[in-house]
């Protein structure tokens, strides 16, 4: 390896901005720094294991994990991983080289250690010797996965946080008491940075034969409004059948696709709720909680008018709502949640619902990330998700505006089943307590406006739609 990183940095420097799962997309850098630089491989292919430090252009400074491969001749099927040519030699995201993917998963299986990287096996793991070749997963966006056969799935952390990761501590500790609803954990990749822990892969148990929510609720949708204008206006008129869940509270409909799963959803999200209670404890919420849990609503939506104006003319109503949740007086359990749930994190197998990725939102404080929570905010953001799905196909659709009942009424009815199953899975039940709900559900709702109008424009009608009829 050349003794100077001057001309990898400078590679790094405009590849890092490209990729989906870097924060600052599209910014030019010019300030950055490898922290850590371990050689896991010699020779062609060989590897190395780095830590960049580069300055988000917000006042922050971000820490990411960048392991690179080196050949002199690249492959084909690598050129999408390219990073650029360094003395000669071609370097590249290693993790698209199944060649190099083994040498991560041969020191789990080994428990290296090489340099500060530590390679830990959990305990009772099944042997990782027949593990056929990774795979990189194309649909995350702020991680990388490598799939090895249908036996195990290795999450590789591009951005660090020092701390007890959320991830690996929940779904460990939710295995060790027997939860069906998470992926054990078989082993895991850690550092330390600055004297404190860092955890960079998680090697758990793949979920073969599973299909993510999202993409199981879209697939339904697809085929629903490719109905339109022959049969699926019946859903709005027939008779309810026995044990559906009505639309809304007015005219009866009868029941459609997805409204089964979305209520064995909620009986696997209770499920979940539980278990994470006992593993990491249930209380009721002090006044002075709550009233700072609804002080930072007011606060990020004032910070949210500030950033979309089509806020303001809803400030009033939002604001009621967040008062009315500040006064509740009975008692308000917190818990250890998930922190950001939806569709997208949770995959349908023949073992039923199981949830994934219990980071939180990667840009929160780990300390706020770890903090308990009422278990409703998990449910207000899948009921935002539904919302969603429902909406989401609609987007420049010829026919959106006869199809909006249709949406209307599937999203109603995955919600209420959702929340139907959630109460009969043991968790405290929504319709109780439909004033913290709605406020949990508003606050998700501006969050997501704020975050449309950067990331998505031509998506901002969903929250802002919801905002406008809350």
């Amino acid at each position: 390896m050349p003794d100077s990183n001057a001309a990898l940095v400078s590679l790094l420097a405009e590849w890092l901005p490209q990729q989906r799962w870097f924060p600052g997309r599209g910014m030019a850098l010019s300030d950055i720094v490898i922290v850590s630089d371990v050689l896991l491989r010699a020779g062609d292919p060989a590897m190395r294991h780095l830590i960049v430090q580069a300055s988000l252009g917000t006042g922050t400074v971000g820490r990411f994990q960048v392991p690179v491969g080196y050949r002199e001749q690249l492959p084909s099927e690598l050129t999408g991983a390219l990073i650029g040519y360094q003395d000669g030699q071609a370097c590249y995201d290693a993790l698209h080289d199944p060649v190099l993917a083994e040498v991560l998963l041969a020191g789990l299986s080994e428990q290296q250690n090489a340099g500060p990287l530590r390679f830990v096996r959990e305990p009772g793991a099944p042997e990782f010797a027949g593990f056929a070749d990774g795979r990189v997963l194309g649909a995350e966006q702020s991680n990388t996965s490598l799939v090895f056969g249908d036996e195990a799935i290795l999450k590789v952390l591009r951005r660090l946080f020092a701390g007890s990761n959320p991830d690996l501590e929940v779904a460990d500790a939710l295995s060790r008491l027997g939860s069906t609803r998470v992926a054990a954990p078989y082993g895991w990749i850690e550092t330390d940075l600055d004297g404190e822990p860092v955890l960079l892969a998680v090697l758990s148990r793949f979920l073969a034969g599973a299909r993510e929510g999202w993409t199981l609720a879209l697939e339904h949708l697809r085929r629903l409004y490719s109905r339109h204008g022959v049969d699926s206006r019946e859903f709005l008129t027939a008779p309810v059948a026995a044990g559906a869940v009505r639309a809304d509270g007015g005219a009866p409909a009868r029941e459609l696709p997805f409204i089964e799963e979305a209520r064995q959803l909620g009986r696997a999200t209770a499920e979940l709720h539980a278990a994470m209670a006992r593993a990491f404890g249930v209380r009721d919420m002090t006044a002075a909680e709550l009233g700072g849990l609804t002080a930072h609503m007011h606060d990020k939506l004032s910070e949210a008018m500030g950033i979309v104006p089509d806020l303001v003319g809803y400030e009033a109503r939002i604001r009621s709502a967040y008062d009315a949740a500040g006064r509740l007086t009975g008692a308000v359990p917190v818990q250890r949640i998930h922190g950001d749930y939806h569709l997208g994190q949770v995959l349908l197998g023949p073992q039923g619902w199981v949830a994934l990725d219990f980071e939180g939102e990667p840009a929160v404080p780990l300390s706020v990330r770890r903090a308990p929570a009422p278990a409703l905010r998990d449910v207000a953001g899948m009921l935002r998700s539904f919302d969603y799905a429902s909406r989401q196909q609609l987007v420049g659709h010829p026919a959106a505006g006869p199809l909006a009942p249709l949406a209307d009424a599937w999203a109603r009815q995955c919600q209420a089943a959702f929340c139907a199953g959630y109460a009969a899975g043991g968790g405290i039940d929504p319709d109780g307590h439909g004033a913290l709900l709605h406020a949990l559900t508003l606050e998700k709702a501006v969050y997501e406006v704020v975050y449309e109008f950067r990331h998505r424009p031509a998506w901002l009608s969903i929250p802002l739609n919801f905002v406008a009829a809350a």
